[in-house]
């Protein structure tokens, strides 16, 4: 049996939500995406695909509303979708899993492949999103009933609920540390795909917190001064996480799957994505009551109370949102598209 996986670049999540899943579905498994081959995925496991973006102003991006991004006249486009359709050809695949694009989704079902979506946050009930739903053999959730939004867009009559997928999950944690119900180290986590945060903000926020150390690591730099330490791009997440009392991130959903997994109160920053997508996470995680949901950046003095609010809602609550099966459950359910 032959799964292909599209994984879009964007952000982390796809990617390491690819990887998890990879481990559990007992099939070949090829995946494919703009990014560089994954160390984790051998040469015969990955085709590098070409970029899509034209070299000046797209033209007609969304063929008149019906899809998202197909604008006429790029290379790129037309050679990368050739090159997801001969591997098909070649490798005859049992189903597709595509994490996200409407139009490769698509792409898969043109070429008699059932496929398998991923869901994302956000109200996607726009005329491609419905297109690429209703076409689809299933479409996966990484969220739980806890915090759905029935109506947001995916298909109810085919959606899987299968939980927050973390690419810790299965890791030990490093230690057994609790969490302080009085903070005193704070994890600004801040993931790929763009946002609005800056640095002067967090040296004014550790400022107005004395005796709360802030680590910041993710995709905003800042310069190391009294209570912040900044550990850069390639920090250890993981290890930080178990260090922190309270984290503060992006609402991504790989952000808040991985502080779900390690089990520490979050005050969610959501950044404009499309669709409304980070919002939405906030929101819906906020009204769950597992997060702490942000418009924006607050002033400074209101820091205090806010991490001392994350901190005293405790952690348990996030066993209903990830309870670390949930990359079973995705393979599991392609494979039952599959088989």
């Amino acid at each position: 049996m032959t799964i292909g996986w599209y994984v879009h670049h964007h952000g982390a999540g796809h990617l390491h939500r690819f990887l998890a899943v990879r481990e559990h579905l007992g099939a070949d498994v090829v995946g494919m995406g703009s990014m560089p081959r994954p160390a984790a995925v051998p040469p015969e496991g990955w085709i590098a695909l070409p970029g899509d973006v034209p070299e000046g102003e797209p033209d007609d991006p969304t063929a008149g509303g019906a899809l998202h991004w197909v604008p006429r006249g790029v290379p790129g486009l037309r050679d990368r979708t050739a090159a997801i359709a001969a591997w098909v050809a070649a490798a005859r695949p049992s189903a597709f899993v595509v994490d996200v694009s409407v139009e490769v989704a698509l792409l898969a079902r043109l070429l008699s492949v059932p496929t398998v979506l991923v869901a994302q946050r956000g109200r996607r009930t726009d005329r491609p999103h419905r297109l690429a739903h209703d076409a689809a053999s299933a479409v996966l959730a990484p969220w739980t009933s806890a915090s759905h939004a029935p109506g947001d867009g995916p298909p109810e009559d085919r959606l899987v609920l299968c939980g927050a997928v973390s690419r810790f999950d299965g890791l030990p944690a490093p230690s057994p540390r609790v969490p302080a119900r009085e903070p005193g180290r704070v994890l600004l986590l801040v993931g790929a795909g763009g946002h609005a945060l800056r640095a002067p903000d967090v040296a004014a926020a550790a400022a107005a917190t004395p005796g709360v150390r802030w680590d910041v690591a993710g995709a905003l730099r800042v310069p190391d001064a009294p209570g912040v330490r900044d550990h850069g791009p390639r920090a250890d997440v993981r290890a930080l996480l178990h260090e922190a009392d309270v984290v503060v991130g992006t609402a991504g959903g790989n952000v808040v799957a991985e502080v779900a997994a390690a089990r520490r109160p979050l005050v969610l920053l959501p950044q404009d994505r499309p669709f409304a997508e980070q919002h939405r996470q906030a929101e819906l995680l906020g009204a769950a009551g597992l997060a702490t949901a942000l418009p924006a950046w607050p002033a400074a003095d209101a820091w205090p109370a806010l991490l001392r609010e994350a901190a005293e809602r405790g952690t348990d609550g996030w066993a209903v949102h990830h309870d670390g099966r949930g990359a079973h459950r995705m393979a599991a359910a392609v494979r039952a598209v599959a088989e």
